[in-house]
């Protein structure tokens, strides 16, 4: 009779399906998983010692390289945290153009995670339809701030800039010709609201194409359903935030229980699980997106009536403008120090979290009165959810390891640090 051994294997760290370099050891019993130990720090690029060496203000684009598919929801925190030490006023049109970038980062985030974890798990279509409408969002972000990902737009006391009033046209190329570009440029006649009103009024029906190809897929509910089973208990014990824990049916979701800048002005509601298992947290996925395309109409609403400044008029926190800057010697003044030194944000400690696509994103920030942080510590959602990895592994088998790991919707950025 063959002698069955058990297997210590390695599952990356250069594995397509462990969603960046993560290096997970698994202990198998034939194919069935006895233990999974997550090694980590590949990518380590130590970003919260870097930014005791930049001003406040330099730091805000490393926060982007945190989790590269969450940009701006990153910006969003630290940016909360250094405003809170200064006790600055982010103007009402900069708060609803936050909310706005906000949602239509979850849509990004989410469009990724439920592509790729399809694609880890056997589905090829998926990911071709969730990158259409990635698409459209990245232009949205390059619109406003010139980058399709690491966009650097918010800034301590609002946005960098107003939104445009142009869309970015196609041109007729050797690749593109005049009736391609004609149809690609449909939609981008008008301003940026105007093309994100016109995505919003076409994104439901998007939804509605996924949920056909997967939601009832008899294959993904195999693939899904009770695997990874995180009880409530569980997923309070293991720190879990966002969709990893409202898949298990607790009803968390910092705009709704600690609301920040205009959510408490919108109206949207907080999907939950029953089982907490894959298909669960999936589906609690596909119902955010839904409702971020709810909050992403409202916020156009709002902008369309209501024109106003979008960062703050604190010359020392914010430059002035460059018309005033070239024909005032105040304001030169104000541009020159603002750009070499710094702001100098006032001594004291603060936290400052948002409702990242992941879940809670933190910042712990700590001022000693320079122009630079004293010390800053990132909360990572996905820290805590991949150190459950364990646990949700154990007794099943290979395959399920994947399909764990695409629920986790982890980016190691943001783990690593």
């Amino acid at each position: 009779m063959a002698e069955i051994r058990n297997y210590t294997i390695n599952f990356g760290p250069q594995h397509p399906s462990a969603h960046g370099v993560l290096r997970l050891v698994l202990e198998l019993d034939g194919e069935v998983v006895e233990r999974a130990d997550p090694h980590i720090g590949l990518l380590h690029r130590g970003t919260e010692k870097l930014a005791e060496t930049r001003t406040w203000v330099q730091s805000v684009p490393y926060m982007d390289r945190l989790d590269y598919v969450s940009m701006m929801c990153n910006e969003h925190a630290y940016c909360m945290a250094i405003e809170k030490l200064l006790g600055v006023e982010v103007p009402l049109r900069a708060q609803y153009i936050r909310v706005m970038f906000d949602e239509i980062t979850r849509i990004l985030n989410h469009l990724l995670n439920i592509g790729t974890h399809a694609l880890d798990i056997g589905a090829m279509t998926m990911v071709l339809y969730t990158f259409r409408e990635r698409e459209d969002l990245m232009d949205a972000y390059e619109a406003v701030s010139g980058a399709r990902m690491h966009a650097a737009y918010y800034r301590p006391g609002g946005v960098y800039r107003d939104l445009p009033d142009q869309m970015p046209q196609y041109e007729v190329s050797k690749w593109k010709g005049a009736d391609a570009v004609r149809k690609l440029n449909e939609n981008r006649q008008g301003s940026l609201l105007d093309f994100l009103d016109d995505f919003c009024s076409r994104f439901p029906r998007y939804v509605d194409e996924y949920e056909t190809l997967l939601t009832d897929n008899r294959i993904w509910k195999q693939r899904t359903v009770d695997i990874g089973i995180v009880t409530p208990e569980q997923a309070l014990a293991w720190g879990f935030t966002g969709a990893m824990l409202r898949g298990s049916g607790i009803e968390w979701d910092l705009r709704k229980k600690q609301p920040y800048e205009v959510y408490d002005r919108v109206d949207f509601d907080i999907p939950v699980g029953v089982n907490g298992d894959c298909y669960d947290r999936y589906l609690v996925r596909i119902e955010e997106m839904r409702q971020s395309n709810r909050i992403v109409k409202q916020c156009i609403d709002w902008l369309r009536a209501n024109p106003g400044p979008v960062i703050t008029s604190n010359h020392k926190v914010a430059p002035p403008k460059r018309e005033s800057m070239k024909s005032n010697m105040e304001e030169l003044i104000h541009h020159f120090k603002l750009f070499t030194e710094g702001m100098h944000v006032p001594e004291g400690e603060v936290y400052a979290a948002v409702e990242h696509p992941k879940g809670e994103f933190g910042v712990y920030a700590v001022s000693d009165g320079a122009n630079k942080p004293y010390r800053l510590k990132l909360r990572a959602p996905g820290f805590a959810h991949l150190s459950a990895m364990d646990d949700m592994a154990r007794g099943h088998m290979i395959a399920d390891v994947v399909a764990i790991i695409g629920t986790m919707d982890v980016v190691f950025g943001e783990i690593d640090r």
